[in-house]
């Protein structure tokens, strides 16, 4: 790697005149581009009860699991896979052309989710399928929104510029949580509806204002290497969130056939890939833009953090749904809603760090900052470890405001650093690079922390739920079968707002007890208390995994060196390409 600023080979015509209105006006739809696809990435998840009930599918069923997972999984892993090929698209055919098709499909997709007219497993289906459409949409603005701004704001104020962007995109994951409790209530389908007259608001403005930049790049589009990529990366993500799935009599399903031959055979074919694009004249993924230090640490701290962070949005609702909003009080149907609601402190402090610490990083630099950020992560994970679970709110959401603030002073001067390594031609390609170490680190952290947490549930729940439920007057046979079922379905239950016990007992059992025993087994504390303990172990494991992905991303994030902004060298007899 090196630090050494790599030389344009086509002479890039310059961009539209740095002028404080079309700089702003880029932002500004920009990150309405961004907020709007990272805000459909978790509406669903408080969502998905509403939509079940909506359609008439139980979703707990295992003959549906497949209709869970991938309404939950099936946007970010699209996402994940084309962000690549959409950006090195935007570098070869234009940014902005490839940014506003997004729109237009992320809308008309949207549209179509609205609309279903079936119900059941066809509804179901039809909802998938969709969900996929409407992230190859999302995958268009997010692989084109940094180069675009990058290329519009000049490198003194793209820190800070960045950041928003960055943060915007970050907090509208936990924001799509309570959009989703507050209108999937009244109207499931308007959790998609939401996005169309914001997609077409952002369509028409994108189309009359954003000014393409126009290019001389005699380049082919890398067909091998794009359906290798795709082909492997997407077995590897089917395979993680098929592990999380009971296989035969185990808790999990890592060692599935399918699991193992998903992950064994998408790791081969990713291994193609990046033989095929060391061959390639014209390749997908540019990786000897990993010579430059800045983008290599910048792109591999970008996957660590998400690493630690992509799966605590999970482990959060879970705990606040299942324990700690049924202790205070809640039913559990209304917990998805107010566990979106106590999680807005995150929110707030990446709200509050991200354009700050990217101003700052414009002038000092991204490193103080990213590296800190990245500290303080794993410092609150810590301290979120030595919480009790049944906590004291004000202790929780100050942690989790210090989460935010730490990750918000991590994400934006990273972008930052990221883009200012590129050379102009590049910058789709890098960045649509780094946003695929970021959106497959968030997938493949769910399964990490999936993983840890039933891993620790299996550890102490079947003992503590049979023994609680006999002594309740539950027969034991059907105590022993409640408490035998895999722990994967005791979490959806909870994460979907229903009562666990109700689910895992049945109607039939729960109508043999006696309205005493009824009342108690169905109560709010019952389940809660019985899962504390197995559950306080997985928080644990999940908690120090977390822990060490975001200590890696900070050494990562140091490694990268002092301020870095490539300098364009364009016309310069001694011009060559970057090795590929």
């Amino acid at each position: 790697m090196v630090d050494t600023p790599v030389r344009e080979t086509a002479k890039s015509a310059e961009p539209p005149a740095k002028n404080d209105h079309y700089k702003w006006m880029v932002l500004s739809n920009t990150t309405l581009g961004m907020l709007m696809a990272t805000i459909d990435m978790s509406i669903m998840l408080i969502a998905l009860p509403d939509i079940f009930v909506g359609i008439h599918i139980d979703p707990l069923l295992p003959q549906n699991s497949f209709y869970l997972l991938w309404m939950i999984l099936g946007f970010m892993i699209v996402t994940a896979v084309l962000v690549v090929s959409f950006g090195r698209l935007g570098d070869m055919f234009g940014r902005v052309r490839m940014y506003n098709m997004g729109f237009v499909v992320y809308t008309i997709f949207s549209l179509f989710l609205t609309i279903t007219w079936m119900s059941g497993t066809a509804a179901a289906l039809w909802l998938v399928i969709m969900r996929i459409f409407q992230g190859v949409g999302a995958a268009l603005l997010i692989a084109n929104s940094s180069a675009i701004i990058t290329d519009a704001f000049p490198e003194h104020q793209r820190g800070m510029a960045l950041g928003i962007n960055q943060i915007a995109g970050i907090s509208g994951s936990f924001i799509g949580l309570v959009l989703g409790g507050l209108l999937a209530p009244i109207q499931w389908r308007l959790i998609f509806l939401v996005s169309v007259p914001i997609g077409i608001f952002g369509t028409v403005w994108a189309y009359a204002k954003l000014k393409e930049i126009p290019r001389k790049i005699n380049t082919h589009i890398d067909w091998p290497g794009n359906i290798t990529f795709a082909v492997g990366l997407v077995a590897i993500m089917i395979g993680v969130t098929y592990g999380i799935q009971p296989y035969g009599g185990h808790v999990m399903g890592w060692m599935s056939p399918l699991v193992l031959g998903c992950i064994g055979g998408g790791t081969a074919v990713l291994a193609i890939f990046c033989r095929i694009e060391m061959k390639s004249p014209d390749p997908m993924f540019r990786l000897s833009l990993f010579r430059i230090r800045a983008f290599t640490a910048g792109s591999v701290s970008s996957f660590l953090s998400s690493l630690g962070r992509g799966g605590l949005m999970f482990m959060l609702v879970i705990w606040l749904q299942g324990i700690w909003l049924p202790l205070h009080g809640y039913n559990f149907t209304r917990t998805p809603l107010w566990a979106g609601i106590a999680i807005l402190p995150l929110t707030g402090g990446f709200l509050i760090a991200g354009p700050l610490s990217g101003y700052l990083s414009d002038r000092y630099g991204s490193r103080p900052f990213a590296t800190g950020g990245m500290l303080v992560a794993a410092f609150s994970f810590g301290m979120l470890e030595l919480l009790p679970v049944n906590f004291n709110y004000w202790a929780f959401g100050g942690l989790l405001l210090l989460n935010g603030l730490a990750m918000g002073a991590f994400a934006a001067p990273n972008r930052a650093g990221v883009m200012n390594s590129l050379p102009r031609q590049h910058r789709g390609v890098g960045s649509g690079m780094n946003s695929t170490f970021q959106n497959s680190g968030q997938v493949l952290s769910i399964g990490v922390f999936f993983t840890l947490m039933i891993i620790g549930l299996s550890s102490g729940l079947p003992a503590a739920l049979f023994h609680g439920l006999t002594a309740e007057g539950v027969p034991a046979g059907a105590a022993r079968q409640a408490a035998n079922l895999p722990p994967v379905s005791t979490l959806f239950s909870s994460f979907l707002g229903f009562n666990p016990v109700q689910h895992l007992l049945g109607a039939k059992v729960i109508a043999q007890l006696t309205p005493a025993a009824r009342h108690v087994v169905l109560g709010r504390s019952f389940f809660p208390s019985i899962i504390t303990s197995p559950f306080r172990s997985g928080l644990h494991a999940a908690c120090d995994s977390a822990v060490l992905f975001c200590l890696l991303a900070a050494g990562c994030s140091w490694l990268r060196g002092g301020k870095y902004v490539y300098t364009e060298k364009v016309g310069d007899s001694e011009a060559f390409a970057l090795a590929d």
